[in-house]
């Protein structure tokens, strides 16, 4: 078989038996609005302490999203970066699902100093990657090269437990993912390859993200979907506590399927993520977080909640 075909269900099942349960966030440092100025200046942020802390309560991997501005700039310089990152999770037994690509929020990403959170709104300053502009085809080839250069750089590194190409991509974006996932092949990665939306018949394993009430029928129904397809499973986002999406339901339903997740969020910060979506400018804080684990001072949110967790770690 080809190293740039999609895996076998074999290929696939074989990964699941190397991993423990996936138990993880998406993780920003809670000093960062997003992750370009994230990976601008990592050691500028807190990283190691909130990487202890997430260890402590019971996670072993984390979602982590890249920025194509940061790393067009100088690209040796942001591997090096990526390396330093991966140790300090390695040294927290803390695997890493990298995402490549966004489609989310603000359309433009622009490097220097980032604009402080707007007043009471939900990711006020995320942006997508590459960017609208960059989507288009002619800039395809530095795309290109920036998933190979990554991809092929760390293709065998058992830090990383996956590549995911393309955080929700909008139909319009098919094209781009598909040839997203045609780069990452020709690096010949021993991890696999997936992308949550516009992507599950490319994908090595299925990811999903889940938002859903968990007491109505369409909670089940979103993972059964993700089941369907005979491969391994990732929510790779879920809880939204004002949305009854509550890690009380989740993590015994994911658990009992196989289904290895990350919650959006283990530190309240500068990303504002514990405010809903739709919240409007200046908003008072919210009675009940929408996102995110811990405190600023890594006092878990809910301590039921921590203790779930714990208890899904020792299954």
């Amino acid at each position: 078989m080809s190293d740039r075909q999609r895996w076998t269900l074999d290929q696939a099942a074989e990964w699941t038996e190397r991993l423990s349960h996936v138990r993880g966030c998406n993780y920003l440092p809670r000093t960062c609005v997003n992750p370009t100025q994230m990976w601008q200046d990592p050691a500028a942020h807190p990283i190691d302490q909130e990487l202890a802390w997430a260890a402590e309560i019971g996670l072993n991997s984390l979602r982590v999203f890249m920025s194509y501005a940061v790393y067009v700039e100088d690209p040796g310089a942001y591997v090096y970066r990526m390396e330093r990152f991966l140790e300090a999770c390695a040294n927290h037994q803390l695997s890493v699902l990298f995402v490549l690509f966004d489609d989310c929020w603000g359309p433009e990403p622009l490097t220097g100093p980032q604009p402080a959170p707007i007043p009471g709104v939900h990711n006020s300053r995320w942006t997508a990657c590459p960017g609208q502009t960059l989507k288009a085809e002619q800039h395809w080839p530095e795309l290109a090269h920036y998933v190979r250069d990554l991809v092929y750089y760390f293709s065998r590194d058992q830090r990383i437990i996956g590549w995911d190409l393309f955080n929700e991509a909008q139909p319009a974006s098919r094209p781009l993912v598909e040839a997203a996932f045609r780069w990452a092949r020709e690096a010949a990665p021993m991890q696999p390859l997936t992308a949550c939306w516009q992507a599950d018949d490319l994908s090595d394993v299925i990811s999903f993200h889940c938002y859903l009430d968990t007491d109505t029928p369409a909670f089940a129904r979103d993972s059964d979907q993700a089941l369907s397809h005979g491969r391994p499973v990732l929510c790779t986002e879920c809880l939204a506590r004002t949305q009854n999406n509550h890690l009380a339901a989740i993590l015994p339903h994911y658990v009992e399927r196989g289904i290895g997740w990350y919650v959006w969020g283990l530190v309240s910060g500068a990303s504002q993520t514990r405010f809903p979506w739709g919240c409007p400018v200046g908003g008072p804080e919210p009675y009940q977080w929408f996102h995110d684990l811990l405190y600023p001072d890594g006092r878990p949110y809910d301590a039921n909640e921590i203790a779930l967790i714990r208890a899904a770690a020792e299954r």
